[in-house]
């Protein structure tokens, strides 16, 4: 059974730096393009930043030079290092897998497997 959880959320203050974790089990990581997204209520699921098994990255304008991703698959773990986080970062943050052919990280619809999701909520 295909399972991701992430970790590392919860309440923060403008400008912290948490680091957010997704563990994939029931497939070989290795194989799989990994993302991550944030949503809001009543709005739609926003890309944030996905990682290829190849290593090729690619990031959503709005936190480039912000957050990191990386992987460790050894771990089975996508991480996401969010530095001088903003008010308007706060959304629960989910994590995707993927080992579609292509490259379309962007678009939920191009993932497999989702995670429950974990909430940020910067404060002020």
């Amino acid at each position: 059974q295909v399972q991701l959880v992430e970790s590392g959320g919860g309440l923060v203050q403008a400008g912290a730096s948490p680091r957010l974790s997704c563990v994939l089990s029931g497939r070989t990581f290795s194989y799989y393009a990994m993302g991550w997204f944030r949503q809001t209520p009543g709005k739609d699921r926003q890309f944030v930043a996905a990682i290829k098994w190849t290593g090729d990255i690619q990031y959503a304008d709005s936190v480039k030079g912000r957050f990191t991703i990386s992987r460790d698959n050894a771990k089975s773990t996508v991480y996401l290092q969010m530095n001088n986080l903003k008010p308007e970062d706060t959304a629960n943050y989910y994590c995707g897998a993927s080992n579609r052919q292509g490259w379309s990280p962007s678009y939920p619809s191009w993932y497999l497997y989702w995670g429950p999701g974990t909430q940020v909520t910067v404060s002020t």
